[in-house]
């Protein structure tokens, strides 16, 4: 039996957000599913794993249950499938951030760069102008990546902000797209790049794991798998399942 994936995420204000750990909690041992979720004042940021109709159960929960009364209407959501549980356990951490960057300037829900969806997305990326830049860690971007990306090499997001400050000029460098896994740490990097006065940064909306839902393949400028953070290792498109050995296989 295959099981559903949801990973998901929104920057929004919850003050309370020690408080949600419990119930949350409580909400996803009730419906047996397992995986990460992290809690912050600025937002959450998961992925689930479990029966269909539990997934289901629990979007619905988080989206319009009374937990978190409305304020994650804007959830963007990724789902897939996985012929076993990808996780071993359950985790509801709490966090100064969802995702680590340390710029208290980088706020997306003040700024965030323009989103381009998986249909646009090539066009984009082939204009001559535009800077595309893999926000992600070196050892993602091996595995695969769009055609004539940079790879910042980083070992963690946490270092973008260095790089940026090294190899980026807003006067240089007047349009960037940019992208990752799921589209969260592009809105870390855009807001980031935006308050150090860059005019025009874009990026991919959902993120590749949207693209390579999205676009078939033989439209695709996608290059080699995606690095997932789970028991499945990478995603090719259709975001069918690959799991790593010696190489990348179905």
């Amino acid at each position: 039996m295959s099981l559903k994936v949801a990973a998901f995420y929104q920057f929004a204000a919850l003050p309370d957000f020690r408080e949600l750990r419990g119930p949350l909690r409580a909400i996803c041992v009730r419906l047996g599913l397992k995986g990460s979720v992290l809690l912050a004042h600025e937002g959450i940021n998961g992925t689930l794993a479990g029966r269909a109709d539990a997934i289901d159960e629990m979007v619905d929960a988080l989206q319009h249950g009374p937990l978190f009364g409305g304020r994650l209407d804007q959830l963007e959501l990724k789902f897939s499938l996985a012929v076993a549980v990808p996780f071993r356990r359950l985790k509801i951490r709490l966090k100064k951030e969802i995702v680590t960057l340390g710029d208290a300037k980088a706020d997306p829900t003040r700024q965030v760069g323009i989103y381009v969806g998986p249909a646009e997305w090539n066009a984009l990326i082939a204009a001559p102008d535009t800077l595309v830049i893999d926000a992600r860690n070196s050892f993602e971007v091996a595995l695969g990546t769009f055609e004539g990306a940079l790879d910042p090499g980083i070992a963690s997001f946490g270092q973008f902000k260095d790089f940026a400050a090294r190899q980026l000029d807003p006067a240089k460098h007047r349009r960037i797209a940019m992208f990752c896994t799921g589209g969260i740490r592009c809105e870390k990097a855009t807001a980031h790049l935006l308050a150090r006065g860059f005019a025009e940064v874009y990026h991919l909306k959902g993120g590749i794991l949207k693209y390579l839902e999205q676009v078939p393949e033989a439209e695709s400028r996608w290059r080699g798998e995606c690095f997932v953070f789970d028991e499945r290792v990478a995603l090719g498109h259709e975001l069918c399942e690959r799991r790593m050995e010696s190489g990348c296989n179905e």
